[in-house]
């Protein structure tokens, strides 16, 4: 059974940096889809960064030169590194598993398996 737990969001200032984590477990971690994804109230969720198959990155236009995804393939771990955080950036962050997609894979329904979300609010 596959399982996504993600963490580590938080309360910050305008400025800060959060870094969010997603444990996986049940879930061939190479040359797989993993994403991260957000919502805000009242908002669609959208794509915020993915890894594709082949290890190619991608990132939303309104998070390059912030954010950052990596994974750590032993540890089956999915991490986004948030630095510089604005108050739009305010939302419920989910970390997202799939079989494969096209480039820039933020679409959310090219993945199956999301986390529970972990909040994140930014304060200005």
């Amino acid at each position: 059974q596959v399982h996504l737990v993600d963490s580590g969001g938080g309360s910050v200032q305008a400025g800060g940096s959060l870094r969010l984590s997603c444990e996986v477990s049940g879930f061939q971690f190479t040359k797989r889809l993993l994403g991260w994804f957000r919502q805000a109230p009242g908002k669609e969720r959208e794509g915020v960064a993915a890894i594709g198959p082949s290890g190619s990155i991608s990132y939303a236009d309104s998070v390059k030169g912030r954010f950052a995804i990596s994974k750590d393939s032993a540890q089956n771990t999915l991490y986004l590194e948030m630095n510089s955080l604005k108050p739009e950036d305010t939302a419920m962050y989910f970390c997202a598993a799939g079989g494969w997609g096209y480039y820039p894979f933020l679409s959310p329904g090219e993945y199956n398996y999301w986390g529970q979300g972990t909040q994140v609010t930014v304060s200005s």
